[in-house]
């Protein structure tokens, strides 16, 4: 008879060896802090809000599996986007399970016509983990190409990779994370067109477009083989957990097929609806934080040894002279932001801080200050 703990090493062993040599997603503790590390809108829901929000889900049908009501939040989600006749929504729950369908549905088996290679995802980096964690969970090779020293796209580089490898997926992220700058129009335009000869799908990630001065939305009909990816985390809704796909109809009909049944929870779904019926709250609570990035970046410059690069979302990239020093600092300050500065050799010694509330930068600000 074996022993439990035998029973263990040998179950363990039924763990793909990658999956054992990958690190889990890391969530930071957070409680007592001011939270400035993941992006979040600060903002709760006003009081009156939040009592209708409440009465309205403890009325709901929990003993039942989802309705039909997740269609009711698709037409909601595609009148707030302006999404184009002839193209299709697709609900995922947040981003993350979107990106890693796309992975499964677009993870083609190694053959002849591909040289018995795995598909590739092809992205910039440094970005979103998720692109490279995604496809490796799925068999995909990910190939990352270096952005430029200044965090713009290596047009070049990128255009060499696409003819390298024939990426079945390129993600864009507009803007990116971490480093929350809007990339040139007429490289995206370039990488689009290289994509598409080659037969692959180009993914462009708006999870930041409240923030954003710009979308891609309005040149979706330009594209075919172009997804647009969104999430409501960064609209407010963190942690109901939706994100949405837009693309062709033929495009989604064929990626939703992966999809989990149920994958939108009934409340998920409500809470969504509530809160896209009361979309003004947010788009004021966007507005205050655009506002408070502009002050914050203002002062961010004012200080001595720091380099602050320019954002288009509620984050701020910024190089100190000791990255991990300054960390530690604020945090023993109570004050939380991500450190950054091991993602990628181009981000050595870099912080990245969300925008948080107009009191909570200050006192972001004043940790800062004394951690440099």
């Amino acid at each position: 008879m074996t022993t439990p703990d035998l029973q263990l090493k040998q179950a363990l062993q039924c763990i793909r060896s990658d999956v054992q040599s990958m690190h889990a997603y890391a969530v930071q503790e957070a409680i007592g802090m001011v939270k400035l590390d993941a992006m979040e809108n600060p903002h709760r829901l006003p009081q009156d809000l939040q009592t209708l929000l409440g009465q309205r889900l403890g009325a709901l049908a929990l003993n039942r599996y989802p309705d039909n009501r997740v269609n009711d939040l698709r037409q909601a989600l595609a009148a707030y986007a302006g999404m184009p006749e002839g193209f299709e929504i697709m609900l995922g729950n947040g981003s993350d399970e979107l990106i890693s369908l796309l992975a499964l549905a677009c993870a083609v088996p190694p053959s002849a016509a591909n040289g018995f290679k795995p598909a590739s995802v092809l992205a910039p980096v440094p970005g979103f983990v998720m692109y490279a964690m995604s496809a490796q969970l799925q068999g995909l090779a990910f190939h990352g190409v270096a952005l430029t020293p200044d965090f713009e796209l290596d047009e070049a580089a990128m255009l060499a990779a696409i003819q390298t490898y024939r990426p079945v997926i390129t993600y864009l992220a507009y803007p990116n994370n971490p480093t929350a700058n809007l990339w040139h129009d007429a490289v995206i335009e370039k990488i689009i067109l290289a994509v598409g000869e080659q037969g692959g799908l180009v993914v462009i990630d708006e999870a930041y477009q409240p923030f954003s001065s710009k979308s891609y939305l309005d040149r979706l009909t330009r594209h075919r083989h172009v997804l647009l990816l969104r999430t409501l985390s960064k609209f407010g809704l963190a942690g109901v957990r939706l994100g949405y796909l837009i693309g062709p109809q033929a495009l989604i009909a064929e990626i939703d097929k992966v999809r989990p049944p149920y994958n939108i929870s009934t409340l998920n779904c409500e809470c969504a609806l509530f809160a896209l019926e009361h979309q003004a709250v947010f788009a004021a609570q966007a507005l205050e934080l655009r506002a408070q990035r502009t002050l914050l970046l203002a002062a961010l410059a004012l200080l001595p040894g720091v380099q602050v690069y320019p954002s288009d979302a509620n984050m701020i990239l910024l190089r100190v002279p000791d990255a991990q020093q300054t960390f530690n600092g604020m945090k023993a300050r109570q004050v939380l932001i991500k450190n950054v500065s091991k993602m990628h050799p181009l981000l050595a010694n870099c912080l990245r801080l969300t925008v948080g509330t107009a009191d909570e930068n200050q006192r972001m600000l004043a940790a800062l200050q004394e951690s440099l």
